[in-house]
């Protein structure tokens, strides 16, 4: 006969059953046993730095730079990026809460199953895979478009000219086994990468610093008009708000600030994923608060940085919307400043797509220890002690879609999924101070529920800029999520009718996985 555990609500068919937060760190126990114990700890607030500032600097500040400055800003899209920094370090204040009280592989996933219940945590890890495998393949497709531009391969297998991407394959691949081969590789390869690139940085600002002018500030937030016939939105393509109101788009001014937010937003996706650490952090309690916020604050000051430099060494109306960093340097005369431009690009790429596959292996063990996915699928290798299965299987996915599918269009669909999962995060916070408000917290949110809630306003402010296409892929992506929920995981999760027993700690899934062999 089934008993029934302190702290955690009666297991039933409902879909809104949640999980114990006790359970949940008793699994996390690198001594565990089984082949979904703990995983190997590894990592310090420095390892998590790298991993969050290897995600976090990528595509965003080499590419938006330009296209929102140019479009929609001016040389406010400094204004731009330091809101979007700031909604990111909101949620982040957010997640180190939780982080460093739960521990834990499926960061927003577990932090949903412990506060709104199951049907919603099955929700955000589905969007969390969506966000990692866009984000991964995307960031594939424009390292081999790097590649074949700095050393003239052949179109017709690298960058977006060709039938099969193999140069996006080819990437994706060699860091999927880096990622499966364990996280102390993983870390040392991402770290080395983050040097790179968070030096050109820096090299950026102190070498462009000499050439700002300050008449390219002026005004530093063009007036407020009409948006260009090529630039206005309209259909599905439109913004959200914008299809709500009918209003008028407009371009620069107040509106400008907003819509450049939204779009660079973009550059801080990713940093929810060093909370996906949590089972391989030393000591998490300290050192997960460090690394989130350690990230934020870091990528903000050379976000600002660079954009600053930018818009001051050419004139907004004057900047490239593909390579904007490097051609600025070429219009003030110092080509050869390009190559270590493109350094930094295929570095920044690199680290992008090799802590995306991490991220979505570690969400996808999550699943799988919960039940929610084939357990099999989830075990942990006894000889690297990471989620190997898993891990191999989405970094294909991530070929598969790099290979054959130009995501330009998709690009967006990182942006919602991230905002989703910040949403859901601050609202997790609020609900278990109040349902657990006994609970170890090492690191405490300050102002909740006040700042949760303006975190999750923030949130669904600049979800709102977003295009009414990426909302509907967003919902048939969410739709196909719940057909899966529904048809396999209600009925196979370990706090389902029948998976329950009694155990000195919590809940055990009483019937023996029929393929017990390592991996």
């Amino acid at each position: 006969m089934t008993e029934q555990t302190p702290g955690t609500r009666e297991a039933s068919s409902s879909i809104t059953r949640t999980k114990d937060v006790d359970t949940v760190i008793h699994q996390n126990d690198d001594t565990a046993e089984g082949e979904h114990g703990g995983l190997r700890k590894h990592l310090t607030a420095r390892d998590l730095i790298g991993f969050g500032v290897g995600i976090v600097i990528g595509t965003g500040i080499f590419t938006l730079t330009g296209t929102s400055a140019r479009n929609f800003a001016g040389p406010g899209v400094v204004i731009s990026f330091l809101l979007a920094g700031v909604v990111s370090l909101l949620a982040a204040l957010c997640y180190a809460e939780l982080a460093a009280a739960v521990p834990t592989a499926g960061s927003s996933y577990t932090y949903a199953y412990t506060t709104i219940g199951e049907i919603f945590a099955w929700v955000i890890a589905w969007d969390l895979i969506l966000e990692f495998a866009l984000g991964a393949a995307v960031v594939s497709r424009g390292w081999s478009g790097y590649l074949q531009e700095a050393f003239g391969l052949p179109t017709s297998l690298f960058g977006e000219g060709s039938v099969v991407n193999l140069g996006a394959v080819a990437i994706a691949l060699v860091l999927g086994i880096v990622a499966a081969v364990g996280i102390r590789e993983s870390k040392l390869v991402t770290n080395l990468l983050v040097v790179i690139k968070v030096a050109v940085c820096i090299f950026v600002i102190a070498v462009g610093a000499f050439f700002i002018k300050a008449a390219n500030y002026s005004p530093f937030v063009p007036p407020s008009r009409p948006m260009s016939s090529e630039l206005a939105a309209t259909g599905l393509k439109q913004p959200l708000w914008q299809f709500l109101t009918g209003a008028d788009p407009t371009a620069f001014g107040l509106t400008g600030i907003f819509v450049a937010a939204g779009i660079v937003f973009f550059a801080y996706s990713g940093f929810e994923a060093v909370a996906n650490l949590g089972e391989e952090t030393k000591e998490p309690a300290k050192d997960m608060p460090k690394g989130l916020i350690g990230t934020l604050v870091l990528c903000t000051v050379l976000y600002v940085g660079v954009c600053l430099v930018l818009t001051g060494m050419v004139k907004y109306t004057g900047l490239s919307e593909g390579a904007p960093i490097s051609d600025a340097f070429k219009q003030v005369g110092l080509g050869w400043a390009g190559i270590l431009i493109g350094i930094a690009a295929v570095a920044g790429l690199s680290s992008v797509i090799l802590v995306d596959i991490v991220a979505m292996g570690r969400i996808g063990f999550a699943l799988c220890r919960d039940g929610l996915l084939p357990a099999s699928v989830g075990k942990v290798s006894p000889r690297f002690r990471t989620p190997m299965r898993i891990t191999l299987g989405t970094t294909a996915v991530v070929c598969l879609l790099g290979a054959f599918i130009p995501l330009t269009a998709l690009a967006e669909m990182v942006s919602i999924g991230t905002l989703f999962a910040f949403l859901v995060v601050s609202i997790a916070v609020a609900v278990l101070r109040r349902t657990k408000p006994k609970m170890h917290r090492p690191f405490r949110t300050p102002f909740v529920p006040v700042l949760p809630i303006i975190s999750g306003l923030a949130c669904l402010v600049l979800m709102a800029s977003l295009a009414v296409e990426t909302w509907l892929r967003f919902l048939v992506w969410l739709a196909l999520g719940l057909i899966i929920y529904f048809g396999y995981g209600r009925k196979h999760s370990r706090l389902a009718p029948g998976n329950l027993v009694a155990t000195g700690y919590g809940r055990r899934v009483d019937r023996p996985d029929p393929d017990p062999e390592p991996v």
